[in-house]
């Protein structure tokens, strides 16, 4: 059940902040390899972004990716949030009865790879489909998936079911640096929170408030290997599968680096907060509170 509401609480939160992923992806890919002021800007930031997409594509660009989206967040943390909810529970994450820093980075890391592995493939379609659009604001190599399963069989038939996992070197480092993280600082904010005496302790201000100082940690964790991550997914690649720009993780990481600065790295930034951190707060807060209900009603 820990895993079901899990996914489920991550799934909740996917529907409102889809959109910011859509935007998010869109200007991780922008300029991509290239210096500043050497490419045409179609996104200057997070609202001209949604405001171009909606006005060229459409109100249902805003949600291209929904259907991969909530697959991908009801099984990667349905598993990441399940199974840290299953460590938190055996004890494992306390030392001395209070929450341990290191036991919480290590569980929400471990957590993170597990969840990262399972749900690669799915997340592989998401970034191809949300990166499609019209031709006059296209960003990024352009797939020309019909759909979720589309993509899977169109990928499966020419690369075989090793090409589902491409661009996973960059996802396994991304979701388990974002986990540890997430889960480490909110387990520690939550008793914080509870320390001070600033809510009642059931309260469901204490897991809100608690989200909202993990997502600041996250975001600013997470950027850059979310960005490496995307372009890794999104690059065209030959016949046997292959990247056609970039190697691996690393060759990512240092190409980005000298050739867009550390700025390149977080690219995006302001895109990434307002997706990731009420992707945070909400599937932080839904999860708690979902599993504050089961345990009552049991």
């Amino acid at each position: 059940m820990d895993f079901v509401l899990s996914g489920s609480a991550a799934c909740g939160a996917c529907l409102f902040t889809n959109p910011l992923e859509v935007v998010k992806t869109r200007m991780q890919l922008q300029g991509e390899l290239r210096s500043r002021g050497t490419y045409q800007v179609h996104y200057r930031n997070v609202f001209h972004a949604f405001y171009t997409i909606a006005k060229v594509d459409g109100l249902a660009g805003l949600q291209k990716g929904l259907v991969p989206g909530l697959v991908y967040q009801f099984c990667m943390n349905g598993v990441r949030l399940g199974s840290y909810a299953v460590i938190e529970s055996s004890g494992y994450i306390h030392t001395n009865g209070r929450v341990s820093g290191v036991k919480t980075t290590l569980a929400g890391a471990s957590a993170g790879v597990v969840g990262a592995v399972i749900g690669s493939p799915v997340y592989l379609v998401k970034t191809h489909l949300q990166s499609q659009s019209t031709s006059s604001i296209a960003v990024g190599h352009q797939y020309k998936h019909q759909g979720m399963i589309h993509a899977l069989a169109a990928i499966y038939r020419q690369h075989g079911i090793l090409g589902l996992w491409r661009g996973s070197s960059a996802a396994i480092p991304r979701v388990t640096v974002g986990s540890s993280a997430q889960l480490s600082t909110f387990s520690s904010a939550k008793e914080l929170v509870v320390d001070l005496q600033i809510f009642p302790k059931d309260s469901w201000l204490v897991a809100l408030s608690a989200g909202m100082i993990s997502s600041v940690v996250v975001v600013m964790a997470m950027t850059p290997f979310d960005v490496v991550s995307t372009r890794l997914y999104n690059q065209p690649v030959n016949p046997a599968g292959k990247g056609l720009i970039y190697e691996g993780f690393a060759d990512c990481f240092s190409k980005t680096l000298k050739k867009e600065g550390l700025t390149g790295l977080y690219k995006g930034l302001g895109a990434s907060y307002f997706r990731l951190g009420p992707h945070t707060i909400l599937s932080l807060f839904f999860w708690e509170e979902l599993r504050k209900m089961y345990r009552k009603d049991r």
